[in-house]
This record gives C-alpha cells, sequence and structure tokens, in this order.
C-alpha cells in the first residue's frame, strides 16, 4: 500500500502540471527531481527521464520499463478542470491520469522497489518518454542509442494489465490523384474526382493474404478527402488521406511498396517508421505471464513499442477505451493492482530465467 500512496501522490502532481507533447519539460523537471530525492542517479535527453538499477552488470540482460509523461490537449467535452485531480466515487479524474499516468507512475514505483537488489538476474532501466502522443524525433527512439543494450522492454501502456503479445504498425499515406481542370459546363475526361472515386473503391477491395494469429488481416481505412474550391470548377488534383494498420506479418515498407504498385496516383507515407510488432510466445516474459494466469492479446493500438526494434510486450492498468476521452479518470485500485502484478512478473521472470 505504501507504493500506491506515493504511486498516487505522482501522479495527481503530474496531472497537475500541463505536458503537451513537445512541451512536457516541466513534467520532466518534476520526475528527475523526485527520483533525485529517492538517491536515484538519473539522466536526461531533451524531455526523456531515465536510471539504471543500482547493480548494474553487463554482464546480465537488461529489461527497460517505460511509459510516457506527455499527454493529448483536452478536448472540449471536458466538464471538470483536467490540470485538476479529483478524487470521486474512487475514482482519480484528471487529463492523462489513465493515457499513460498510470502505467508511469506504476513502472516508477516498481523500479524503486527492485533498485538496490542486487541479487537479480536482469538489470533494470526506467525510461519516462516524452513526445509519444506525437511520435516525436526527441522521444524513445532518440534516447534507445544512449542506453545499455536492451534485451526486453515492458511498455506502459492502459491495457487492462493484460499482456499484448503483438502490435499493430501504422503509416499514413497521403494519396494524390491528378488530372485537369477546366470550367464544369465542359466535358473533361480527365475529371481527378472520377478517377479518385475509383481508387477509393479499389482501395476497399485490396486484400493482404497474410492473417495474424494475433492481430487479424492488414486494415486499410480511407479516412479524408479533400478537393475543390468552387463549384463550376473542376480540380487539377484530388486528395485522399490512408490510414494503414499493419499485422506482424507484413513490414511497412512491404505494404508500402504493394499499394504504390497497384494505386494508379501518387502514394506518399508520412513515415515509415511505425512498425507492427510481435514477441514468441515461447519467450521467458511470456512464460511468466501465463505461468500468473495473465490474458494475453493482440493490440490495435499504437504506442512506444511500435519505434524500437527490441522483444517487447505492452501492459499496464487504465483501459484503452478511456484514452483521449473527456473527464479522463483510473479507478484507484487499478494502481495497487498493477503496482502488485508487474512486481509479480518481474518476480517470476527472474524465477524462470534462474533455472
Amino acid at each position: 500500500m505504501k507504493y500506491a500512496y506515493e504511486a498516487e501522490s505522482l501522479l495527481k502532481k503530474l496531472i497537475s502540471i500541463k505536458s503537451f507533447s513537445f512541451y512536457e519539460d516541466k513534467t520532466a523537471d518534476y520526475i528527475e527531481k523526485w527520483l533525485c530525492e529517492k538517491n536515484i542517479d538519473t539522466f536526461r535527453s531533451v524531455n526523456n527521464i531515465y536510471a539504471i538499477n543500482k547493480h548494474y552488470n553487463k554482464n546480465k540482460p537488461s529489461i527497460l520499463l517505460n511509459s510516457h509523461h506527455d499527454t493529448v490537449e483536452p478536448n472540449s467535452g471536458y466538464t471538470i478542470d483536467p490540470f485538476k485531480p479529483i478524487v470521486k466515487d474512487e475514482k482519480l479524474y484528471g487529463l492523462g491520469s489513465n493515457d499513460a499516468g498510470i502505467s508511469l507512475c506504476c513502472l516508477i514505483m516498481v523500479f524503486v522497489h527492485f533498485y538496490d537488489k542486487d541479487d537479480l538476474n536482469f538489470n533494470l532501466i526506467l525510461l519516462a518518454s516524452a513526445e509519444e502522443e506525437k511520435s516525436g524525433n526527441n522521444g524513445i527512439k532518440s534516447v534507445i542509442p544512449k542506453l545499455p543494450k536492451i534485451d526486453l522492454a515492458i511498455i506502459g501502456e492502459p491495457t487492462k494489465m493484460d499482456v499484448a503479445i503483438a502490435e499493430k504498425g501504422l503509416i499514413v499515406f497521403d494519396l494524390i490523384v491528378t488530372g485537369k481542370s477546366s470550367h464544369a459546363a465542359h466535358h473533361n475526361d480527365e475529371n481527378p474526382i472520377y478517377k479518385a472515386s475509383k481508387i477509393v473503391e479499389q482501395i476497399s477491395k485490396i486484400k493482404f493474404p497474410k492473417k495474424s494469429k494475433t492481430l487479424g488481416d492488414v486494415k486499410l481505412t480511407v479516412t479524408q478527402i479533400n478537393a475543390g474550391v468552387q463549384h463550376n470548377v473542376v480540380p487539377s488534383e484530388v486528395n485522399i488521406v490512408l490510414d494503414a494498420r499493419i499485422n506482424d506479418m507484413y513490414s511497412n515498407n512491404e505494404v508500402f511498396s504493394h499499394l504504390k504498385n497497384q494505386l494508379d496516383c501518387d502514394v506518399i507515407p508520412r513515415n515509415l517508421d511505425l512498425n507492427p510488432s510481435s514477441i514468441p510466445e515461447n519467450h521467458h516474459i511470456i512464460k511468466a505471464a501465463d505461468n500468473l494466469g495473465f490474458k494475453k492479446y493482440g493490440s490495435p493500438t499504437l504506442s512506444d513499442q511500435a519505434k524500437i526494434n527490441i522483444k517487447s510486450i505492452k501492459l499496464g492498468p487504465g483501459d484503452s477505451l478511456r484514452s483521449h476521452t473527456a473527464d479522463e479518470f483510473i479507478y484507484l485500485s487499478e494502481i495497487n493492482d498493477g503496482i502488485n502484478k508487474y512486481i509479480s512478473l518481474l518476480n517470476e521472470y527472474d524465477t524462470i530465467t534462474s533455472k
């Protein structure tokens, strides 16, 4: 309960500090100060704060405990002050409480719990990362090269403490359909809007044959179409935004190559770095989760998992359905449950790897 009380206090403080992506320096300051007051040596890279367990041994594998301290901006549906932590009916309300403040605070307590133990079969590295919500360049990807070699990562996100053993990747494509501009009164065989309608229909019929056991099919969704400025002018081009969720049977580059060859338009990916990920089901961390009765699933949502080329799982208290919603909250009971389950999982992993 001591850890739960400390985690709750820390989470309340982080809620009260504005920490939008790219502007999370104040929460970075506070996390750094909090760890230093625990006599834990900390390091900082831009707004990423990290620490390494006291008895680090380069001959042992290292586990990364990671979650992010940036948030999205509050939406207009809030009925309470998003930066004022309020406890009501055993719930703690506040922006970032669920995504992913509770995971971060629980992982910090777990790191404190194991920090000065000298008999572990692994090292622990804590990383409170920045810019996760906007996939910024100064987030986790920029820090990994500065850390000791990581063998396994536990990414704290709201999963109801179920283990996400795979996560879909994401590519946002800008499709540009070109044609010929003209007056609407004149005949035009090069109207790009007609071309675009055929491309949208084609996208709806594209199927990728490899289906993932945990993540299902690759999913393509047209989310935006923009063209034209006047009712009587045929535009010269149509812009389409395509959201592609990639399973772990394909790389992002493979999906990009396929679409580029299939679609009769310019296909421009905004980013190819957010790849799908999965971990073998015979990995020690999965065996540990199985031994303790954790539920497993494949996650359709994106996290910092997509930015690291490391064996990883996504696991944390809270519920993804609450993320980015008005009057965001967590149940106070989820704090204690999260800390205990993280510690139990690492203890079981330690036991398995000692055999």
